[in-house]
């Protein structure tokens, strides 16, 4: 399908720039504007880089299952060198103790060795541990082996996220498809609309020429004439007014399909079309409840809020993590003081943090009940959206077959009352009422059958399978 679609859109692109120097309209089917649409459409490439963003989201919560690994360095200057001091006189005490016990009758020796020990004991020794500049260079390992249950939550999570990204380019696609059947039909059917005004002018301005020649024979009066001369201007206008419409419709197409050249307009080739056998009611009801955009978003968001309410469970477990440290280059500092190795374990648990877990936990339960609420509401708001579209399509089934009748009775009230104007048995006003009936019964069934194809695909993006509209279509 990817191949057949961009198969298209090369042939598209080719046509195109063959017709742009004519500046001519471009013949485009349904199917090449929907291939067109999807591939340059504003708004589904916002929808694929918010997927890549989820996905990316999710990748990020799955780091959470690897070490964490970085390396530090620092560079300190110390007021003064650390040392440790150890001064003599814890050695030097004792030992005149001992020399009184040897010499306790020898004053002479004892006291020239009671004073060479105490000038020895005046002095103090120091031992250098670090300078007072020191640096190191090292890493650091880390690896949480249990957080309760938390790197799990995190992942389904980032699954959902990527889940409901999903989801919501599947909703801008259908909106997108929406907004292309409006404007591509409503292109469509303006364009019918001025082909039905022209031919109701060319009619108008053919019975204002026999209503001239009729005065100038004296079968009409003045006042028939110039009726039917009001009247074609009217037709006039309105055929103006159609063309401008068209213009405004062939805008907002090229908008939908990012066209921005201003030389080219598209000329819608697939006819508006209506089908007489659809589906029951309860059929569309049914696959809404499984396949519509906003209650699968909701049950994803209820999802995440479950996860969530989970992971505030968690606070009340401890964290538990294994690490490590390698020192790679250090100044000042021993491998006898500190170690360049360093492996442990160890674990954060806590124990009381003012209720806020409690808080976070109440917050998150009140959220998975209010999704719930607004799922329920969803479905509610849905069901009545289904009976409005579906009726909005019977409405028209029935409009359509009404007008058919109508139409051939218009058509032949307009020749009768032609052929008896020109025979003198019908007045101006008899001829511009029936046309005027005329026109306005087709453009009315044209906007029956407008009205059919926006019902339609309007309901099968509500249910949430906008794809099956070509199917419609081609039926």
């Amino acid at each position: 399908m990817k191949v057949k679609s961009r198969t298209i859109i090369l042939v598209l692109s080719a046509f195109i720039t063959s017709f742009t120097t004519a500046q001519e309209k471009v013949p485009l089917s349904f199917e090449q504007a929907m291939g067109l649409m999807q591939s340059d459409n504003q708004s589904l490439k916002i929808a694929d880089k918010e997927i890549e963003i989820a996905k990316s989201e999710r990748d990020k919560l799955n780091a959470f299952w690897y070490p964490s690994l970085q390396s530090s360095g620092v560079y300190a200057h110390l007021s003064q060198k650390v040392e440790v001091r150890q001064s003599l006189s814890a050695v030097t005490d004792p030992a005149k103790d001992m020399v009184n016990d040897l010499f306790p009758d020898n004053t002479i020796v004892s006291g020239l060795l009671d004073g060479l020990l105490d000038k020895v004991g005046d002095y103090t020794l120091r031992f250098p541990l670090a300078p007072t500049n020191v640096a190191s260079i090292g890493l650091e390992a880390e690896w949480v082996v249990f957080s309760g249950g938390k790197r799990f939550r995190a992942t389904k999570i980032g699954r959902h996220m990527v889940d409901m990204a999903n989801e919501n380019r599947q909703q801008t696609d259908a909106t997108q498809r929406a907004l292309l059947v409006e404007s591509y039909y409503g292109l469509r059917l303006a364009q019918q609309v001025v082909k039905v005004r022209e031919e109701t002018y060319n009619s108008l301005k053919k019975h204002y020429e026999n209503a001239v020649k009729l005065e100038a024979t004296g079968m009409i009066d003045k006042a028939g004439r110039l009726f039917a001369q009001v009247n074609m201007d009217e037709a006039k206008r309105f055929l103006e007014d159609a063309r401008k419409n068209e213009m405004v419709v062939q805008s907002t197409l090229k908008t939908v399909l990012n066209v921005e050249d201003p030389e080219i307009d598209i000329e819608p080739t697939s006819p508006l079309f209506l089908n007489h056998d659809i589906p029951p009611k309860a059929e569309f009801m049914q696959t809404m409840q499984t396949e519509n955009y906003v209650i699968n978003e909701l049950h994803i968001q209820q999802e995440i809020s479950k996860q969530q309410t989970r992971i505030d469970q968690t606070g009340y477990m401890p964290s538990i993590a294994v690490f490590g440290k390698q020192t790679l280059w250090a100044h000042g500092i021993q491998k006898n003081l500190v170690p360049r190795t360093i492996i442990g374990v160890g674990f954060a648990w806590n124990l009381f943090d003012g209720l806020e877990r409690e808080k976070r936990i109440k917050q998150s339960k009140l959220t998975t009940q209010t999704l719930a609420l607004g799922k329920e509401k969803a479905k509610d708001d849905l069901t009545v959206a289904i009976d409005q579209f579906y009726t909005q399509l019977l409405k028209a089934q029935d409009n359509v077959k009404a007008l058919n009748t109508s139409i051939e009775l218009s058509e032949e009230l307009v020749r009768i009352r032609k052929k008896a104007f020109m025979e003198g048995m019908a007045t101006s006003v008899d001829v511009v009422d029936a046309e005027t009936l005329l026109s306005t019964v087709k453009v009315a069934q044209l906007a029956a059958y407008y009205e059919f194809d926006v019902a339609l695909i309007n309901l099968l993006a509500v249910c949430g399978i906008p794809e099956q509209f070509s199917i419609y279509n081609n039926q």
